[in-house]
């Protein structure tokens, strides 16, 4: 059984594009089989990786590739690999985020919904790259769907030797988590997301030590976001210089941008790093332009805590590098757009109460100053 959601995506696009690679299979329903999955090249990276690759060569690879992190902090993957302690005797644990719960972002609930096996793949091969035999995929409490169908992901997998026991006959043993969250925005945070998986309530750990060093149950933890993992395969397989031969110089590779707001069509495309914003957003194969063909007033392009872009912003490539200076983020690569008679006053007051909401409390900038802001912009919008 698929739980299949009707989210727009330019899956017809990336059949035939052989630069696209997330979305290619993501508009056949059957996609969330093993068969399925199976005989589109699905867990033949991660028999690879297994059999014929070492952890650190994995690792390099994924360096190489440029892969950065996919819930909005940007970060390279295979970097962040490399910081859990090469000598230390504690089990290590990797985590996926599946907690996605910033405004406009609905990217990660479609890759579970549609290809749930590509992210175990690539968590497999994550997993065997820092030496762990467990993992956890962590999911925002309120997608149903999404969680349903990893857990019969996850047992199709077990089913078929991909995870578990002697995977592949060579001795090495890997059990997989399905964990539902609780639903708190800041458990998306990874290590308020490490707290709640301990069974303690959400909220954020100082850092150094980096969960890397100390995460779960103070061990060494890997956390990455869904997109990410599930781009993993794909550089096992093809090869860290076919990704960067994808994207710009700096940000390789493609990403899942997720449009919604004031727009014709709104959804999940899957775009080269770097492609250009204003066309993401007019053009008929994307965006589709402005609801009505009213005029545009802003565009936030990572989703609803990075800065605003006006109008004669936007003829800008989305990446990390060239939205940076355009005083922007990519963050997770929402893009949110309102129309010319969006109050932006009333937006922001929108977007404060949501984080003052959500505030986990425990730092007084945020619990205190979330509600300060609050006083302010209803004092603003009072006149």
């Amino acid at each position: 059984m698929s739980f299949y959601s009707p989210v727009r995506t330019n899956a017809s696009e990336a059949t035939s594009n052989d630069k696209l690679h997330l979305f290619k299979y993501a508009e056949d329903p059957d996609q969330v089989k093993v068969e399925t999955y199976e005989a589109h090249g699905g867990y033949v990276a991660w028999r690879k990786a297994l059999t014929s690759m070492k952890p650190d060569e994995i690792a390099l690879e994924v360096k190489t590739a440029g892969l950065r992190g996919r819930g909005g902090a940007g970060f390279p993957a295979g970097m962040k690999w490399g910081f859990v302690p090469k000598g230390s005797t504690k089990p290590r644990y990797l985590v996926c985020n599946a907690d996605e719960s910033e405004p406009g972002t609905c990217k990660d609930r479609v890759i579970m919904e549609r290809d749930p096996h590509a992210i175990i793949e690539g968590m497999a091969i994550a997993a065997f790259a820092i030496g762990c035999h467990q993992m956890f995929i962590y999911i925002r409490g309120e997608f149903g769907q999404p969680i349903r169908q990893m857990r019969q992901a996850v047992e199709e997998a077990y089913a078929r030797g991909h995870i578990g026991k002697n995977v592949y006959d060579t001795g090495y043993d890997l059990d997989m988590v399905v964990h539902s969250g609780g639903g708190a925005y800041i458990c998306g945070e990874e290590t308020s997301l490490l707290n709640s998986l301990e069974g303690h309530r959400g909220m954020s750990r100082l850092r150094p030590p980096f969960p890397a060093v100390e995460g779960l149950y103070a061990c060494p933890t890997i956390v990455n976001n869904v997109e990410t993992l599930a781009t993993v395969p794909h550089i096992i397989n093809r090869g860290a210089e076919w990704y960067k031969s994808l994207g710009t110089e700096k940000s390789t590779g493609t990403k899942i941008f997720s449009i919604s707001g004031h727009v014709k069509q709104p959804g999940n495309y899957e775009l080269e790093l770097g492609f250009n914003l204003k066309e993401f957003i007019y053009s008929p194969q994307y965006g589709g332009g402005i609801i009505g063909d009213k005029k545009l007033k802003g565009v936030m392009p990572g989703g609803s805590s990075t800065p605003f872009l006006t109008p004669d912003m936007i003829d800008v490539g989305m990446d990390y590098e060239a939205l940076a200076e355009a005083g922007s983020m990519l963050g997770s690569g929402a893009v949110i757009v309102f129309h010319e008679e969006t109050c932006i006053v009333w937006v922001i007051k929108k977007l404060i109460h949501f984080y003052r909401h959500e505030s986990c409390g425990k730092c007084t900038p945020c619990r205190e100053g979330t509600g300060w802001l609050e006083r302010i912009i209803n004092a603003i919008e009072a006149g």
